[in-house]
């Protein structure tokens, strides 16, 4: 469809290779170091101990900028204060910034991280490599285009992350910005390798080195190789892949071009909630049957799972999936940049194609665990009616281990007495993701001031194709549970008919399969104007137009495959042959102001406000009746900065409004295995808090390094059309946020010639949590102690890594497939995501 809107990308498109076409050309006017080493040429990682006063940033910003100067809240990471955190993944690398809340009890990939409040599983944080996003949405489907696809190793050079501010003028859907800065090499060759063994059966491989290739042409390739058993025993490697990133940078008279690569091949296992005390007397731990610290309900009985269902001709169709697979992420991304000078005129112009697949298999969490003989009674009736007679009636339902046939009888009441249901989801996505920016800076004087003027256009054409399939499976309550048949026999102990199918209590409970696109065209400006030295006002502009379609194929339930002897398959769910497709043209404005004063080089105080709004994503056309829902947030921030050499500290306090915030959600249904159970609530949600950033080193041997989030996030206003009292969740704490969060780092570091020896300790502290809108049931508060010990002497680096040392215990997420409303019956949790046992790491790395 050549609509105008799609005509209008396409003219970016040209306009970005257009402007670099006639910048081969060349100009007479010389560049500026700081424009010729802008985005791309990154400060070295031997710099990570520079000053704050020095520290250079580049995101949310017109052009380069001295931390210290900006008017908003942003943390430089170099690849060396990275290497120091030695980060398990890259949600635990964002829970040093303060003001992001993370989650990172999923394992590699698929963790959780909200921003200031924002009370969504993203926190609409957006990921950016080199200034672009690889794919333009902060969700796919059933990826994130976050931690999800991005992945730190040696080849990125530092992480700017920004928070509030000017993030939504710079990138769309945008509360905070994560660019991923990637190595770029330069004059002087360099490189490092480093090898990574953890007591969990780690095995990483890191590689990196850049240097000049030609004259004028650098080049630099690096990337990773890792498999990991997993830090909770699954029975089978949790992690086996890896990525490869290379770039070549070519200096022009007045700028560069720069071409990238980057290439990901990479399977992460899903962690899910577990069950952690018997819901009958919540007083007794579980743990003899599934360890707090490493037990999982993803099992090798799982690994030769087949999902049943109907397919649009009427005819039975099987799939075979294996849970080993877990979230099997393969893509590639091309990019092309070009930035040029012509006579004071900045333009930068950048092209990103990113395309690939998702194969994702994970064992979700649905109900708690039940006693097992009521549950097994309570099939009675349905197994009677299809598989006795008056004769030989069904008299009793037993257990035995899936797919046995009945011959490998299991007793409940031998263990822990209890059963449990979980749901196998298997989803297969392909997508696909074009964006271009085309922009330019002028610097210009005025008899009241000067300005740095910034105008630019940014386009995207991307979209996915996916099917799913659900399917609900009783297990054990232990580690790696094995699966289980519920059986019906007679009388005589004869068995009668079954009332699972080898493990599936209810086949194919859903169903999804169908395409989505997405355009988007938007422009915008940005105005730094310094009115007197020291004194800045920056204000952007960003607006935004949407083009999204799609089309699902329609579904309908209680469908019969007629397989004979089960009840698993009397009531899946089918294709009908039918489709329906969806046209939505949304908009968005977002804006921003802010104010900043330096009263001296070493301190000053900034105040801003961000208008940022959401439109709904492409997958919304996925859904027969899209649920239209634009998300607004405002955001308030004020802040003092101070600097003293090597210490510094960030003060900021900040308000962020969500008014209309939507916080309807969609509950787990274990009659029907199906999320179908509606819970609206609309209203406005709040978080106050203050952040506080910062590093005392009154002493060459020692410093100690804060991270400290202070918030009060609270519901507000609510309304409910389902019969919920909304005057009871008014005024509660947002769900799964806490009030207090942070990290104190204490480093003590002994210079012994030409070697150093670095000593650094850490303590964790996450505030009570609640699962559920009317905090019933608790996440309580927990505290952890880590520390590392790295030696470094001559090209040689040796650290040592030990996390959650005394093994303390704290849960994450609850199960919020059904928490939601109804909590857990418990005053504190029994059901959740534990935190990581105690675990050690070993990193070898030598630099050159």
């Amino acid at each position: 469809m050549h609509s105008a809107f799609t005509k209008s990308i396409y003219i970016g498109t040209i306009c970005s290779l257009g402007a670099l076409a006639s910048a081969t050309a060349g100009a007479t006017e010389p560049v500026s170091p700081a424009a010729q080493d802008s985005v791309m040429a990154a400060a070295p990682a031997d710099d990570a101990d520079a000053d704050p006063e020095t520290q250079i940033v580049v995101t949310g910003s017109a052009r380069e900028q001295r931390r210290f100067e900006v008017s908003y809240a942003v943390n430089a990471l170099s690849q060396d204060d990275v290497l120091k955190l030695a980060p398990k993944n890259y949600a635990e690398l964002l829970g040093n910034v303060p003001g992001i809340h993370v989650e990172a009890t999923g394992g590699e990939v698929q963790n959780i991280t909200r921003v200031r409040g924002i009370p969504t599983d993203r926190g609409y944080l957006i990921f950016q490599q080199d200034g672009l996003p690889l794919y333009h949405e902060i969700d796919g489907f059933f990826f994130n285009s976050g931690e999800g696809m991005n992945r730190f190793d040696l080849m990125t050079e530092r992480v700017e992350v920004v928070r509030g501010g000017p993030a939504p003028i710079y990138a769309s859907n945008a509360a905070a910005i994560a660019n991923n800065i990637t190595v770029t090499g330069g004059e002087q060759a360099r490189g490092r390798a480093q090898v990574t063994l953890g007591d969990t059966g780690l095995y990483r491989l890191d590689l990196m080195q850049a240097g000049k290739l030609a004259q004028n042409t650098y080049f630099a390739i690096g990337g990773f190789l890792r498999q990991h058993d997993g830090y909770r025993d699954n029975g089978f490697p949790n992690d086996k892949g890896g990525q490869i990133r290379a770039n070549l940078k070519h200096n022009l008279d007045n700028g560069f071009v720069k071409l990238s690569a980057t290439y990901v091949n990479d399977k992460n296992l899903f962690y899910l909630p577990i069950p952690v005390s018997d819901p009958r007397n919540p007083s007794v731990s579980l743990n003899p049957f599934i360890d707090y610290f490493t037990g999982t309900m993803n099992s090798p009985s799982l690994r030769g799972l087949n999902i049943s269902y109907r397919n649009g001709n009427g005819q039975t169709e099987t799939l075979s999936r294996d849970l080993a697979n877990g979230r099997h992420m393969r893509f590639g991304n091309v990019g092309l940049e070009y930035q040029g000078d012509f006579g004071g005129y900045l333009v930068s112009a950048k092209l990103g194609l990113t395309t690939g697949k998702n194969s994702f298999d994970a064992f979700y969490s649905t109900t708690n665990p039940v006693a097992a003989t009521p549950f097994a009674n309570s099939y009675l009736a349905a197994a009677n009616t299809a598989f006795g007679t008056s004769a030989n009636p069904v008299t009793r339902i037993g257990y035995a281990i899936g797919g046995t046939n009945g011959a490998s009888v299991y007793d409940p009441n031998t263990a822990s007495g209890l059963v449990m249901s979980g749901q196998y989801r298997a989803i297969e996505a392909r997508f696909h993701s074009t964006q271009a920016d085309l922009s330019v800076t002028k610097a210009f004087e005025t008899g009241f001031g000067n300005h740095d003027v910034k105008i630019g256009v940014y386009g995207s054409i991307y979209g996915t194709s996916a099917f799913l399939a659900y399917q609900d499976m009783l297990i054990e309550v232990a580690g790696k549970p094995r699966t289980l048949d519920l059986v019906a026999y007679n009388a005589a102990g004869q068995i009668l008919g079954y009332v699972t199918d080898n493990g599936t209590l209810r086949a194919a409970t859903t169903l999804t399969n169908g395409d989505s696109d997405g355009k988007v065209i938007s422009l915008y400006a940005n105005d730094t104007w310094e009115i007197t030295p020291g004194l800045r006002l920056d204000a952007g502009i960003r607006k935004e137009w949407y083009e999204l379609s799609g089309y699902t194929e329609l579904t309908t339930g209680g469908i019969n495959l007629g397989k004979p002897g089960t009840l698993a398959d009397d009531a899946t769910r089918g294709f009908t042959g039918q489709r329906v497709t969806n046209l939505l043209k949304p908009t968005a404005t977002n804006w921003t102001v802010g104010l900043s004063y330096d009263f001296t080089p070493s301190f000053g105080a900034y105040g801003r406000v961000s208008n940022l709004q959401v439109p709904p994503g492409a997958g919304v056309t996925l859904n027969a009746v899209p649920n239209i829902v634009k998300t607004q947030a405002r955001q308030y921030e004020a802040g003092v900065k101070a600097d003293f050499g090597r210490s510094y500290i960030y003060l900021t306090g900040f308000y962020t409004d969500f008014d209309p915030f939507n916080a309807s959600f969609v509950a787990f249904n274990p009659t029907t295995g199906r999320n179908d159970q509606v819970v609206p609530f609309v209203g406005q949600a709040v978080a106050k808090g203050i952040e506080i950033d910062g590093k005392f080193a009154p002493l060459d041997w020692f410093d100690l390094a804060a991270s400290i989030t202070v918030a009060d996030p609270q519901y507000r206003n609510l309304e409910n059309t389902a019969g919920a009292d909304p005057s009871a969740v008014n005024g509660n704490q947002i769900i799964r946020e806490p009030k207090l969060f942070g990290n104190v780092r204490p480093t003590f570091t002994f210079d012994m010639g030409d070697s150093r020896l670095e000593v650094q300790g850490r303590f964790d502290f996450v505030g009570e949590r609640f699962v559920d809108l009317f905090n019933r049931t608790s996440l309580p508060a927990y505290q952890t102690f880590g520390a590392n010990i790295a030696l470094t002497t001559g090209d040689w680096r040796f650290q040592v890594v030990g996390d959650n040392l005394t093994n303390a215990k704290g849960l994450t997420e609850g199960n919020p497939r059904t928490d939601q409303l109804a909590g857990q019956d418990a005053s504190a949790a029994i059901y959740g995501r534990p935190l990581f046992g105690r675990n050690f790491r070993l990193i070898i790395s030598r630099s050159w």
